[in-house]
């Protein structure tokens, strides 16, 4: 079936729940070590990485093609995947970051106290130093498996929609790795945010709706925490145009489309030079005409602060700061470097900020002469 699709053309596969694909078919118990966590040992089976092995050895070495496998774990045996000695995948997922901030043993319900920046950005640096010494790393916010990023990682209020939209995607495109980048983000698209269960089609959703119901839990408050984070969120049509279905179909979408398609959409952007879009467009030719946003050493600075994300791509003389500003509020990067001659390559706001002082979830990608 793989030969069949690289001899038509195709540049490579992303593999969905590759791990999964070796199972001891005894059905035992779940060991006591893997403390509930189904998913874990079921993407741990006995003969996972042979078929991977088998995989790179029949088909993919003999073309030049991409793989990137939907990984599960920690370091050690999403690495596995890509370890080039061992001959198996080019990038792996991984999960971590993507499920930061959701309260333990609850399906998906958002801490009501947001997530912890700090601790976010340490889980990034781990994994991208990882990367940095074998294999390599991918780098999303957003998949069909998720909510859309404006909502879940920004800030989609009127006054902020656009600068944090035009922020998440500045981190996207200048983190280590190969950006994975959701239809739809680039306009700005955020959660539809269903007030009934009816709305949705996601039938994990539905199953623990089920549980929480039979279980005489808080059913408002299991959708007031999916309005946040429900996968169905983010496969909502795509929003073309303004016309009827934001141009998408003349039938019947299967979810409803999100109503600001009128607003938000492909048409209403494309030629706005100061449109979420164009920034977009911005970013990408940024970082293809940069080679240190592509191969360069990523740094964390200012580790400690609450409201910003900053960071250093360096290539040989070329060194670049990267700060993001992920909070509603003013905030001051504290990076230690010498900003007396950076010169802003790209930013947010029309006048970007080259002294660390940051607006209200502004991005900037400095050169520091």
């Amino acid at each position: 079936m793989m030969r069949f699709w690289v001899d038509k053309g195709i540049d490579g596969f992303r593999l969905d729940a590759i791990a999964f694909c070796s199972k001891d078919t005894a059905w035992p118990p779940l060991p006591a070590e893997y403390n509930g966590n189904w998913g874990l040992y079921y993407a741990s089976g006995p003969y996972l990485h042979d078929y991977m092995q088998e995989m790179n050895r029949e088909v993919l070495s003999k073309y030049d093609i991409a793989t990137v496998a939907e990984a599960m774990g920690d370091v050690e045996r999403v690495m596995k995947f890509v370890d080039p000695a061992r001959k198996e995948l080019d990038m792996a997922y991984y999960f971590e970051a993507i499920d930061f901030g959701y309260l333990p043993n609850e399906y998906k319900m958002p801490d009501p106290n947001g997530y912890d920046l700090v601790a976010w950005k340490k889980v990034y640096a781990k994994w991208t130093d990882a990367f940095a010494q074998k294999g390599w790393g991918t780098m999303y916010l957003a998949n069909h498996d998720q909510p859309r990023m404006l909502t879940r990682w920004g800030n989609d209020s009127p006054a902020f929609r656009e600068v944090s939209s035009k922020m998440l995607t500045t981190f996207i495109l200048s983190m280590r790795g190969t950006p994975f980048y959701y239809f739809g983000d680039e306009i700005g698209m955020n959660n539809i945010k269903f007030d009934k269960v009816e709305d949705y089609n996601d039938i994990e959703l539905r199953t623990n709706y089920a549980q929480v119901k039979a279980k005489g839990g808080d059913l408002n408050r299991f959708l007031e925490g999916m309005k946040i984070s429900s996968r169905d969120n983010g496969r909502t049509p795509m929003q073309w145009d303004a016309t009827e279905h934001g141009g998408f179909t003349t039938g019947k979408p299967w979810l409803k489309v999100n109503p600001n398609y009128t607003t938000v959409n492909v048409a209403a952007q494309e030629n706005a030079p100061a449109s979420i879009l164009a920034y977009f467009k911005k970013m990408v030719q940024l970082r293809k005409n940069e080679p240190a946003l592509l191969y360069g050493d990523f740094a964390l600075v200012d580790i400690d602060n609450p409201s910003v994300f900053a960071y250093t791509r360096t290539l040989d003389d070329k060194k670049l700061l990267v700060l993001l500003n992920f909070k509603a509020v003013n905030a001051t990067a504290n990076t230690g470097l010498d900003l007396s001659r950076a010169k802003a390559l790209i930013g947010n706001y029309t006048n970007p900020s080259t002294t660390g002082a940051l607006r209200p979830y502004e991005a900037v990608v400095l050169e520091l002469k």
